[in-house]
């Protein structure tokens, strides 16, 4: 295997020192993209917010076969993950908890009231998505529930105009995925559907999995009122080896579903954009402790999610102002936390002041209601200085909550133990930060600081008491600093690019003894990644990606990974090699991560 990777390597090596011919591709440029994410529609380079974006042509460049690659190569997101891709992800943003980060599709909130460790369940397959936005600081203004530390939104594509592409790949651990994917064009509709699975014999004992997952998108009477449909269903099954305990004899096993069904518009009336949704999430969960005996352990857990929600902006002479209000209803079915329910309101406001040509002011505010919990406000503050065409200095101050998921409410086993006492988690948060966009570089520098009150942590009072039980631990305060580069550029006609990421975490809960916190402690003190994707030949592109990180426990780890694509008329081959210099690291729990390994690929496209 080794010598496969060192002939890759040479190959990538090799074709940088060759000349190349004349290429047209050019550089996409963040400049034109719209968030969408926020209440109000913003361009890119206008916002007053540390947002990163993955774009399309990022995402066909990577060879990645999973949302959860991608991410892991954006600075202050933490990607921990159990096994290869089929696996378990939990996902982080500077330093917060799976619990603390909002998943959104296109808009729509993937927020799960049993526990965050189905976030990355819900993910897309990265064919249907055109982008990627990464939303970091305090959310809750703008979101609601869940945004403590960040959001990440994924926009799914448009359209595919009239076309159909097949995707097969093979590897290492007896990986074989495979996709279709079909794009449609009508007189007055469209559609984009995918269906795709992905299967392995796992790389270690029980780490095998099979995984499926379907896609339809429509959009219907364009032109007139375009009504806009989104249907996802996942189907995940797979070997846990370790994921939640450290014995080998038990071989635990995991299945999950997660659904989602919705369905929106936009009406457009002179100064006002409206912008009303209906959805549906389903979720299911069920958990062996033995996978050869259901009847020794068995959790099953089926969550259901309705919400309606209309989102509004108003444009006038003094600004644009954004207001919304969601209302959804949560309800959970489960053997382990009982059959409970609970109602959710938010309503959303906040107006962009713009002073003078160079400044703009932003405040809103978010007023909440659970069912189970008190009435809260949540207002915050943007402030923007356009410095320059390209040069823009920002800030951001904001208050930010969680309430207690029903794992942490109500869950039971030998080991853990939920409260049905705890109290909501709460934080003011504090960034201020630069930006540079121009046609060729983007570049962002971002201090933040978050002082957290009643954190959600299982622990126990001492390492002879075995049970971990939910508890608001004492304050906690953060801080760190972030930096995002990326650069464009030519070398004999062919489109390059390098991407340079670095991020620094500061807590005092480190204080706390390793042995007593389940959760909190392992975040990422340093991280620093980097990415040169480049073309030397017409039809060949490379990639090369590196991370390093070190973690608040002290393990640190450094991880190759590089990818190779061959474009020959309608048809695409891959190669990718993961942790090419096989190291040994844990990103989470008790799972190791896979040594050397490598993924053979082709696509072909009608």
């Amino acid at each position: 295997m080794k010598i496969k990777f060192t002939l890759f390597l040479g190959v990538l090596v090799s074709s940088s020192l060759l000349n190349a011919q004349s290429n047209t591709v050019q550089n996409d440029t963040l400049k034109e993209v719209i968030i969408t994410s926020t209440r109000i529609d913003l361009p890119f380079k206008e916002d007053s917010r540390t947002i990163n974006i993955i774009t399309s042509k990022e995402i066909s460049n990577s060879a990645a076969t999973n949302v959860a690659d991608l991410l892991q190569l954006v600075g202050g997101v933490d990607i921990r993950r159990r096994g290869t891709a089929g696996s378990q992800a939990d996902l982080y943003i500077r330093g917060g908890g799976f619990d603390q980060t909002l998943l959104l599709i296109d808009g729509i909130k993937m927020d799960d009231a049993q526990t965050g460790h189905h976030t990355m369940n819900a993910a897309l397959p990265i064919e249907v998505i055109e982008r990627i936005e990464i939303i970091k600081g305090p959310a809750a203004r703008v979101f609601g529930q869940n945004a403590f530390t960040g959001a990440i939104n994924i926009v799914t594509k448009k359209n595919l105009e009239n076309t159909v592409s097949a995707n097969v790949e093979t590897g290492s651990f007896g990986q074989l995925n495979g996709s279709v994917t079909v794009g449609k064009e009508f007189k007055n509709s469209s559609f984009i559907a995918h269906v795709g699975a992905l299967t392995s014999d796992g790389y270690r004992n029980n780490s095998d999995y099979n995984n499926y997952n379907y896609f339809l998108k429509g959009v219907f009477n364009k032109n007139k009122q375009p009504i806009e449909l989104i249907a996802t269903f996942f189907d995940k099954k797979f070997g846990a080896e370790n994921f939640y305990t450290t014995n080998p004899d038990w071989n635990e096993y995991e299945e999950t579903q997660n659904s989602l069904v919705g369905i929106s518009t936009t009406f457009n009336t002179g100064n006002f954009k409206i912008k009303p949704r209906v959805y549906w999430r389903r979720g299911q969960d069920i958990f062996l402790l033995k996978r050869d005996d259901p009847s020794f352990f068995r959790n099953l857990h089926t969550t259901n999610k309705i919400g309606l929600e209309t989102n509004v902006s108003y444009t006038s002479s003094i600004g644009v102002t954004g207001f919304g209000i969601d209302v959804s209803r949560f309800s959970i079915s489960s053997n382990n936390l009982g059959d409970r329910n609970r109602t959710l309101a938010n309503f959303f406001l906040e107006h962009r002041f713009k002073i003078g040509d160079n400044v703009d002011v932003t405040p809103g505010v978010a007023v909440t209601y659970f069912s189970d919990f008190d009435f809260n406000a949540f207002p915050g503050l943007d402030l923007g200085i356009q410095i320059s065409e390209n040069f823009k200095a920002y800030g951001n101050v904001g208050y930010t909550y969680r309430v207690p998921t029903y794992t942490d409410l109500y869950y039971s086993d030998p080991a853990t133990s939920g409260n049905p006492n705890l109290e909501p988690e709460s934080a003011f948060a504090q960034e201020v930060g630069i930006k540079f966009n121009s046609s060729n570089f983007f570049a962002t520098f971002a201090i933040f600081n978050r002082d957290s009150d009643n954190l959600i942590d299982f622990v126990r009072p001492d390492t002879a008491t075995g049970i971990f039980t939910a508890t608001n631990i004492a304050e906690v305060k953060t801080k760190g600093l972030e930096i995002d580069a990326t650069y464009l550029f030519k070398l004999n006609d062919f489109n390059q690019s390098l991407k340079i990421g670095y991020s620094y975490l500061d807590d005092d809960i480190l204080d706390q003894n390793t042995d007593l916190s389940r959760y909190s402690l392992n975040t990422l003190r340093h991280q620093f990644i980097t990415q040169f994707s480049s073309s030397f030949f017409k039809n060949i592109r490379q990639n090369i990606m590196y991370k390093h990180a070190e973690r608040t426990t002290g393990q640190s780890y450094n991880v190759w990974d590089a990818s190779i694509i061959l474009d020959v008329k309608k048809v695409s081959f891959s190669i990718t090699a993961n942790n090419i210099f096989d190291a040994e690291y844990i990103e989470s729990g008790f799972v190791p991560m896979p040594g050397s390994n490598i993924l053979f690929g082709l696509r072909y496209s009608l």
